[in-house]
């Protein structure tokens, strides 16, 4: 990447990006990113804010972003079905839900319950409601402590549309250099396939960092996708078109990929 000045790069402070980090420090040169850890919400803000120059964000942040970002092309966070980290937590049957608090943590999932569930109050988290929603690290704990019904949304997506559900996308700010994301790019991609091959590693690591059985997180593991594939994008396209419907975007923007000369929206 041959820069003075490191890479300013955020990344979710979830369980869901360990498997990047266990690898990928070893993957760069030192001094080669800044590394900022937080909720996806204040990432989607301070990679708005030009305060980062490539982030792990909402996958809808981007939508809201792509006259001024493009993405990583290799990696994202998706599921295939179930995710386990994103669930609506309600003794409530589903048709029956007429209000839903949702965390301020993340902008993908409550834009997600948006669509799912088009007749549903939204209230803020910590309001009294039919159900709630439950990101992340603290899904993940609620599901075995809790023994309220836990509704995975990545589930609820693939039933309705048999699509793939992309949470999270790597943007970046188009002012920076395309041979530095690119770079950045190869190194989570390959930090990916290095989990992969020592999943059973990367569980209990994970394990005894977040207090959690190794066999549980290896089977949530499992279950993420970070790969970029095309059938992810067309998942995630199909995710930005209701979104749009839903009148909680403008306009459904193209996939816009560093190293491209796509145009921002269509």
């Amino acid at each position: 990447m041959g820069s003075v000045n490191p890479l300013r790069v955020g990344r979710v402070d979830f369980i869901n990006t360990f498997p990047l980090a266990w690898s990928l420090e070893h993957r760069l040169e030192p001094g080669t990113i800044e590394e900022t850890l937080a909720v996806p919400t204040a990432l989607n803000a301070l990679l708005a804010a030009g305060e980062l120059d490539v982030a792990n964000v909402s996958s809808i942040a981007y939508a809201h972003n792509a006259a001024d970002w493009v993405l990583l092309p290799s990696i994202c966070i998706a599921s295939e079905g179930e995710v386990d980290s994103v669930n609506l937590v309600t003794d409530v049957p589903l048709p029956a839900i007429t209000s839903i608090a949702v965390t301020a943590k993340s902008a993908a999932s409550v834009a997600l319950v948006r669509v799912l569930f088009p007749r549903a109050e939204i209230r803020a988290e910590g309001h009294s409601a039919d159900a709630t929603l439950l990101i992340g690290d603290e899904a993940l704990r609620s599901a075995i402590e809790d023994p309220t019904p836990h509704h995975d949304l990545g589930e609820l997506w693939f039933e309705r549309t048999g699509l793939p559900m992309v949470f999270a996308v790597w943007a970046a700010r188009r002012t920076v250099a395309v041979d530095r994301l690119l770079a950045l790019d190869h190194a989570l991609a390959s930090a990916v396939a290095d989990a992969s091959e020592h999943a059973a590693l990367v569980a209990e690591a994970a394990a005894e960092r977040y207090n959690f059985p190794a066999g549980y997180l290896a089977r949530y593991f499992e279950h993420l996708h970070y790969g970029f594939s095309d059938r992810k994008r067309e998942g995630l396209q199909r995710y930005f078109a209701l979104a749009a419907e839903a009148g909680i975007i403008d306009s459904v923007p193209t996939l816009e990929f560093a190293g491209t000369t796509q145009g921002a929206r269509r």
